[in-house]
């Protein structure tokens, strides 16, 4: 990258041949590397979505029902339930008028209700954890996300689980 930036420096007119050139590399590496950082965000989330489960597993369990796995993924679209209550204390306490902290509250509002929605009409993506495979590779996996590729990821939607 650093040849591409004195080359364009060198050069006389904007609209050369070879400027165009490298101003089009540039441009290509640019939407290279957001393309990897998108994918990197996403794996982040994914990643972050199954620890959770992983952490709150049943301990001597090889796999679970139905009833276990719709109680799990109530539990996680409830998780900011906590969090909103002690923002809305803070908010009912004092004299101010505006809400102190709005923009995490609208965050964590619009997360549960896209969740919500997702698991009520096409289901939330998940590892298996009604099959004995995934649940040993689950409870084996240490966090890095270069093993997200071991899973194999199925949709849980509320009408399936009931």
């Amino acid at each position: 990258m650093p040849n591409v930036k004195k080359n364009i420096e060198k050069l006389k007119h904007p609209n050369s041949r070879k400027t165009i050139t490298l101003s089009k590399k540039m441009k290509r590496n640019e939407r290279k590397d957001k393309s990897k950082l998108d994918t990197h965000i996403k794996q982040n989330l994914i990643g972050e979505k199954i620890m959770w489960f992983k952490e709150r597993l049943p301990e001597n369990c090889e796999v679970l029902s139905k009833e276990q796995v719709l109680e799990l993924i109530n539990s996680y679209l409830g998780r900011f339930d906590e969090e909103l209550e002690q923002i809305a204390l803070k908010n009912s306490i004092g004299q101010r008028k505006n809400r102190q902290h709005a923009s995490r509250e609208d965050i964590i509002n619009i997360t549960k209700k896209n969740e919500l929605q997702e698991f009520e009409t096409g289901g939330i993506e998940l590892p298996n954890m009604m099959d004995v495979e995934q649940m040993s590779v689950l409870r084996n996996w240490n966090g890095e996300l270069r093993f997200l590729q071991h899973f194999k990821l199925r949709r849980f939607a509320k009408k399936h689980l009931i």
